[in-house]
């Protein structure tokens, strides 16, 4: 009997965890978790709120599935900004911040839970957005360019993990417009070594011992 064959569907992948997690539980492991549940109940309210799931959770890391680009760029923006307002009133121990990572394409659905390619690149473009900062693949970005008032800032081709990706930032309150090095695909391997020009000695043809 043939084995079943996967399932998969076009999703849009929500990625986000917090900035230097393991710093924070290694100084002070009880108010970092803590402060990780506050964080917690507002994307998770959030993620809710524009009708998305989040399907994983691990650490300080979330993966939420949404079905509309326009509603997951909607509810990573407003939570970074909450996430802002909030470390405003906070002492500077409470405080957290998030990167976030928006892709969209193919994932396997398994029980509750989503894998795949579509997957891998939001939770690569997390690695590669800034403290504070939401980042899309360029097909999100297509979606939602017209369709909201945010600004955006093109990073042009990135080599995250090995993987070239076309990354676009959200123009957030607090983030900079920043400017990358192009993706190594575009640019010499650090292994290979510039060309070099070779310079040997003459021989002298005509005897003379002043000539050489």
């Amino acid at each position: 009997m043939a084995e079943s064959s996967l399932r998969r569907k076009i999703a849009v992948i929500l990625a986000t965890d917090v900035v230097g997690y393991s710093t924070k539980m290694e100084e002070n492991e009880d108010q970092t978790l803590k402060n990780l549940k506050v964080c917690r109940y507002i994307i998770d309210g959030l993620v809710d709120e524009h009708h998305g799931r989040i399907f994983n959770t691990a650490g300080d890391s979330v993966l939420a599935d949404f079905q509309s680009a326009v509603e997951a760029v909607i509810c990573g923006s407003e939570f970074q900004n909450t996430i802002k307002e909030r470390n405003n009133t906070v002492p500077e121990e409470e405080q957290m911040e998030f990167r976030i990572g928006i892709n969209m394409g193919d994932v396997v659905i398994e029980g509750d839970n989503l894998y795949g390619e579509g997957v891998n690149i939001a939770a690569r473009l997390e690695a590669l957005a800034q403290p504070g900062g939401v980042c899309l693949s360029k097909n999100v970005h297509e979606i939602v360019n017209k369709k909201t008032d945010f600004q955006f800032h093109d990073l042009g081709e990135q080599t995250v993990k090995n993987t070239v990706l076309h990354a676009v930032d959200v123009t957030l309150d607090g983030t900079s417009q920043r400017i990358l090095p192009e993706s190594t695909t575009r640019q010499q391997s650090s292994t290979e070594k510039p060309p070099a020009i070779a310079v040997l000695p003459f021989a002298n043809m005509g005897g003379d011992p002043e000539q050489e």
